[in-house]
């Protein structure tokens, strides 16, 4: 493959005008596509949870093979995945899908606290997954996935994609490798949430199992707000910008302290704008800190300067990303740009004795590499367990307006039985672990 079109398929031409040359034809000549060759090399896709975002993923996936089985509790999503999949199987428990003989790998496009049980039911019926972030809803959950991954010997990816961009990358590298010095403090920009409510209960719509949506969390009754899209601003579904960009941003500067299977020891966090009653949950303003086991001091807050989405509504202040700051100087790193204090920071090749990171430039063919190969992908179930654990840890420090300490070995709170709680939740029974 030529390249150009290395660059086009695998999305690193926008990224040409701020990644060194030495980086991209690094990147280039490192990376493989590999489409499949043989009838008999084409994968069985399986799609859970058929929303626009899971139907994105899985079109990448279907790359590589062919849709066989779609799953949607509402039968609008249903149809819409219908209509580009016409051949595919349907349904509205995904235990079912399980069964499929046909199915080879699982993408899991289901709100957020569906993950876990939809990607443990996979794995345990043989099938590989490709799970969007943040992996799970509590920190508990987390180890269960760890846990399968290991028992079952499946391959899973956790769609943190941003690992698999060479500027976030580049940024980590730089920083492990102490370019700009040791490094001392990272400073994080995440979008800030919404703010909207209070919202009024409505009928369910035809088509749709509002119990089963539900799932393990507590029932109330419907409101159109709750569902779909806006489910991440809920805290009983989800956690917010802190666990939708939270799991990308946070995720990579986890990667840049060398701590990505482990994490910080504490978390200090504050709501900086109170919530509307009857409206949204999960806090859309906050900052807070965490500490690392090194010393090293992880700022992150909100930024109104984004949208929800990433798009930028006042390009005069500072936009979301990450800093990178040492004692000899700082990277910053967002989604199209890499910048650095000292342009030859970015400039000079790392020397040949340089720790060198895990190398992907498409999530996706990482995924199918990894189930070909059968070799860990980048964002595996501890990476993703990990990276939602920080995540959680914001979270649960932002809600209490306090300090919380964590041991990132023993995967537990110190001396705090109110926090101690948090880590996992009460599942509503019928759907709790005992149905996968």
């Amino acid at each position: 493959m030529n390249r150009r079109k290395f660059i086009q398929t695998t999305g690193i031409a926008a990224a040409t005008t701020a990644l060194p040359g030495w980086y991209l034809e690094e990147s280039l000549a490192k990376s493989s596509l590999s489409k499949p060759k043989l009838a008999n090399d084409r994968l069985g896709v399986a799609l859970v949870g058929c929303g626009g975002r899971g139907s994105g993923v899985a079109e990448a996936a279907v790359y590589y093979g062919e849709m066989v089985a779609i799953c949607d509790v509402d039968d609008g999503q249903l149809a819409k995945a219908k209509q580009k999949w016409p051949m595919a199987k349907a349904f509205k428990d995904f235990r079912k899908v399980m069964e499929l003989k046909e199915v080879d790998i699982v993408v899991c496009g289901t709100v957020d606290h569906w993950h876990t049980l939809v990607s443990l039911a996979a794995m345990r019926a043989g099938k590989d997954v490709y799970c969007e972030k943040p992996l799970t809803l509590t920190i508990d959950e987390g180890k269960h996935l760890v846990a399968a991954e290991k028992k079952t010997g499946r391959i899973l990816q956790t769609g943190t994609q941003q690992r698999s961009d060479p500027r976030f990358r580049l940024a980590c590298e730089i920083a492990r490798n102490k370019i700009i010095g040791d490094l001392t403090e990272i400073d994080v920009y995440l979008p800030a949430g919404q703010r909207l409510g209070p919202f009024k209960k409505k009928p369910v719509p035809n088509g749709m199992d509002w119990d089963m949506w539900q799932g393990q969390t507590p029932y109330v009754d419907y409101v159109e707000e709750r569902a779909h899209r806006l489910f991440r601003y809920w805290w009983e579904y989800s956690g917010g910008t802190m666990t939708d960009w939270g799991a990308h941003h946070n995720d990579i500067a986890l990667w840049a302290t060398g701590f990505e299977r482990s994490g910080p020891i504490s978390a200090e966090g504050r709501a900086l704008v109170d919530m509307i009653p009857y409206g949204f949950t999960a806090a859309s303003e906050y900052e807070l800190e965490y500490v690392y086991p090194n010393g090293v001091k992880h700022r992150c807050r909100t930024t109104t300067a984004n949208a929800w989405n990433g798009a930028v509504l006042d390009p005069n202040r500072r936009q979301h990303g990450l800093r990178l700051t040492g004692t000899n100087g700082w990277v910053w790193v967002t989604r199209g740009a890499i910048e650095a204090s000292d342009p030859d920071i970015l400039k000079t090749p790392l020397p040949s004795s340089a720790e060198r990171l895990y190398n992907s430039n498409n999530h996706m063919i990482n995924f199918v590499e990894s189930v070909r190969s059968r070799k860990q992908a980048i964002c595996d179930a501890e990476i993703g367990h990990r990276s939602a654990t920080m995540c959680h840890l914001g979270v649960t420090a932002v809600r209490l307006g306090r300090k919380v300490q964590w041991n990132p070995k023993k995967e537990k709170f110190i001396g705090d039985k109110e926090v101690a709680k948090t880590i996992s939740r009460p599942m509503r029974k019928l759907w709790d672990y005992d149905i996968v």
